[in-house]
């Protein structure tokens, strides 16, 4: 089954209020075109899912998209310092900050993928988080007695993954550190991936090993080259550091259309396919 859409088809099944998991890890192979899209339709009280976030959801932040993340770190690597748009949302009370140890995100992944309500996890005993965070309680082992700190399951409603190569049922190859991203698709509801090439299903029948998620998972498949940018994709490119240098330098309205501007006709790329037969 063809599963190439439009990137706009794509984004149009993400509803306000939703909670989204979003794929890679701080500046590396993050779904930024797909984000910006997000951004364009004014999506609205998107509920984020990451373990260890940057320019993605510092992007949502500054847009006004967000109405919570749950995530163990958001920040930008050390060179580039803390996620500005991210912190002033949580400061003023705009976005609701759930935090987690990036341990715990993957634990509360783990229980949805499971199919039950919550994780314990053992490497959270003592921690002011299990008091201010309401997806952690303390509970008594029911064959011990002991105290057990456990975290509630974290399903999204969609999650977005980019790759480097993908085939139009939507099999993916990701090449390099596949982080949380296949933990979290499996523990979503929906799937939707971007991907950087467009593959022959001969490749994937050559070695189905290798494949990181199979297509009978995956909803969507949007084909955007350099769909990553100005994050990095492992084999293909690297950060654009003018691009996020100028990102968090100026606060103004005219900077912000100015980097959107940027990225738009390379973000609404259609393959051959999408155009020839008007998906």
């Amino acid at each position: 089954m063809n599963k190439l859409v439009s990137l706009k088809e794509a984004v149009s099944k993400i509803q306000d209020g939703m909670t989204v998991g979003i794929g890679g890890n701080v500046l590396h192979r993050a779904p930024m075109a797909f984000l910006r899209e997000v951004v364009r339709s004014g999506k609205k009280q998107l509920k984020a899912i990451k373990t260890a976030g940057a320019h993605d959801v510092d992007l949502l932040a500054r847009a006004g998209a967000l109405y919570s993340v749950d995530a163990g770190f958001i920040s930008y690597e050390t060179t580039y310092g803390l996620a500005r748009y991210y912190r002033k949302g949580v400061e003023s009370g705009l976005i609701k900050g759930n935090e987690h140890a990036c341990y715990t995100v993957m634990c509360a992944l783990r229980a949805a993928k499971s199919g039950v309500g919550f994780m314990p996890i053992k490497g959270l005993q003592i921690s002011d988080l299990i008091d201010v965070n309401d997806y952690f309680k303390r509970v008594a082992d029911p064959f011990t007695g002991e105290a057990v700190t456990v975290v509630k399951a974290i399903a999204p409603d969609v999650t977005i993954i980019h790759v480097q190569e993908c085939d139009r049922e939507g099999n993916c190859l990701i090449y390099g550190p596949k982080f949380d991203d296949v933990l979290m698709a499996k523990a979503s509801k929906k799937i939707i991936v971007t991907a950087e090439k467009i593959v022959d299903e001969q490749k994937i029948r050559r070695d189905p090993s290798a494949v990181a998620l199979p297509g009978f998972l995956v909803d969507c498949v949007v084909h955007i080259p350099k769909g990553a940018q100005p994050c990095s994709v492992f084999g293909l490119y690297d950060i654009d550091d003018a691009a996020i240098r100028g990102f968090l330098k100026d606060d103004s309205r005219e900077a912000f259309d100015a980097y959107m501007k940027r990225y738009e006709r390379q973000d609404q790329f259609q393959s051959w396919e999408v155009k020839q037969y008007g998906l």
